[in-house]
């Protein structure tokens, strides 16, 4: 009874297979199915193989939310260098709160404001870059993702020993505030705490020797990533007279920035930029100096890197071979009903034209007339059978 049971579900087992099994005597190979074989198998491991780099390609994809982090402090990152030297210009941060942030963690360092051919070159190098990205915001996906591990992030040291006095003043280093708005600025003199406000020693400094022509090499807010390029970087103005006023208006983004090299909380920003020269007599007042305003966004950028996941990556391979089988058949079944259709309409004319003459030859002997004469007698003497012989003679 089991083995009744058991052949019976085999024999439904075997009703319900989808692949069945052709003898091989049924089968018939030609040449032109082998070639279309040969030419689908070829252009299947070249699919396969372009897969497998779109598997292995990655992009950045971008959320927004509500930045919620208030409390924390704000990495300032400052490497600036002004025509000034270094005793008669100071650097602060001012916020919107009236708190004043000393310039404790900044280093002032005498240099001269020339670059030397081969920080040139990476000043130059640096520029061109910014300009590219200006032209094309999809570099950035490109930053974020390499991070520029090759390239320097910071000027580089110089290689020769200039004879020229060192009149400029590079101020480099990191403050901390707070994450509201402030004003980053370098002006005349060294800031001095006051009760009522904000205040720079300026008076002990002549006009004339103003100058806040500035060259930025680097700026940026939260974590110092190496290699990512921000807006201010190589930034060089210069000042066409002594009172001038350099103003930047930044807006900073909170940035997340998860990717297969490197997870960290760093800030994106946008910048406007805009300088006048200050003269009281037309009217155009203010303080000399370099001023960034900065104003932090409540919107929080959440960059993560991704890739095809493996299961789609094998959904696409099926269909690539599945879809190369059934295209190559359904051309070479329909290449060979034309061929079949032609090669018979092309055979059966060629019988046609030889069937002719045959036809002809026939109908002629059909129409001969046979000649008229006395048709023979049957014999009636001859015995019709021996039975009837034998007959007789008894």
């Amino acid at each position: 009874m089991r083995r009744l049971t058991k052949k019976k579900a085999l024999h439904l087992v075997k009703g319900l297979d989808a692949f069945p099994k052709v003898p091989d005597s049924y089968v018939e190979t030609t040449a032109s199915g082998g070639t279309v074989s040969l030419m689908a198998f070829t252009f299947m491991l070249i699919l396969a193989f372009l897969e497998f780099f779109v598997y292995r390609e990655t992009w950045m994809h971008y959320e927004y939310e509500v930045d919620k982090d208030f409390k924390s402090k704000l990495r300032l990152n400052v490497d600036i260098t002004v025509a000034m030297k270094c005793q008669y210009i100071g650097a602060d941060v001012l916020d919107l709160a009236e708190t004043m942030v000393a310039s404790d963690g900044l280093n002032y360092e005498p240099v001269n404001f020339e670059l030397s051919p081969q920080q040139r070159f990476w000043h130059m190098t640096l520029q061109h870059i910014q300009e590219r990205l200006r032209e094309e915001h999809s570099l950035q996906h490109v930053l974020f993702k390499s991070l520029m591990k090759d390239s320097p992030s910071s000027l580089p040291p110089r290689e020769d020993h200039p004879s020229a006095p060192q009149a400029a003043c590079r101020i480099h280093g990191h403050l901390y505030v707070n994450k509201v708005a402030g004003n980053f600025h370098i002006t005349v003199g060294k800031a001095i705490p006051h009760p009522r406000g904000h205040a720079h020693l300026a008076a002990l400094v002549s006009h004339d020797s103003y100058n806040f022509s500035h060259r930025i090499d680097h700026l940026s807010f939260g974590e110092k990533l190496h290699g990512t390029i921000n807006p201010l970087d190589g930034t060089e103005k210069i000042s066409p007279d002594h009172n001038h006023m350099f103003q930047y208006f930044i807006t900073i983004v909170p940035t997340k920035l998860n990717t297969y090299q490197i997870a960290a909380d760093t800030h994106q920003y946008s910048v406007t930029e805009r300088e006048r020269p200050i003269n009281h007599a037309a009217g155009s007042h203010g303080v000399s100096g370099i001023f960034m305003k900065y104003d932090i966004s409540s919107l929080m950028v959440r960059v993560t890197e991704q890739h095809m996941p493996f299961w789609k990556f094998l959904v696409r391979l099926c269909g690539i071979v599945g879809g190369i089988f059934s295209t190559t058949g359904m051309l070479h079944g329909m290449m060979g009903f034309l061929l079949d259709v032609l090669c018979c309409h092309f055979q059966l004319g060629l019988y046609r034209l030889k069937e002719d003459p045959l036809l002809d030859q026939h109908a002629g002997k059909d129409n001969v007339i046979p000649a008229v004469g006395p048709s023979p007698l049957p014999n009636t003497h001859a015995p019709s059978s021996p039975l009837v012989l034998e007959e007789s003679v008894s």
